[in-house]
């Protein structure tokens, strides 16, 4: 499935995002369900989208349906991911 990248890929790739692969899969395709729940359209992956299935699997396991009744703070997590933001992604993006 290398072809089709989405929005979300082509505004990750047009900024020069220097996510991993294997992140770029997970953007992509976290919302299809079919292939991550269902295990449709496996014929049509090759030997790398079954590699980065794995992670998307593993990633979903703590997307949507994680809840946590504990209080976060806030401040700790913005600073967290915004430290992310600065590693992979330039200070002013291209829309």
């Amino acid at each position: 499935m290398p072809g089709w990248i989405g929005v979300r890929g082509q505004v990750m790739l047009a900024n020069g995002c220097t996510l991993p692969p294997e992140a770029h899969f997970i953007v992509r395709y976290h919302s299809f369900y079919a292939l991550h729940s269902k295990g449709a359209y496996g014929h049509l992956l090759d030997a790398t989208d079954n590699k980065h299935l794995k992670w998307l699997k593993a990633f979903n396991e703590h997307d949507l349906y994680t809840k946590s009744r504990n209080r976060h703070d806030l401040h700790q997590l913005k600073a967290y991911y915004q430290g992310l933001i600065a590693k992979y992604f330039p200070d002013q993006l291209r829309w």
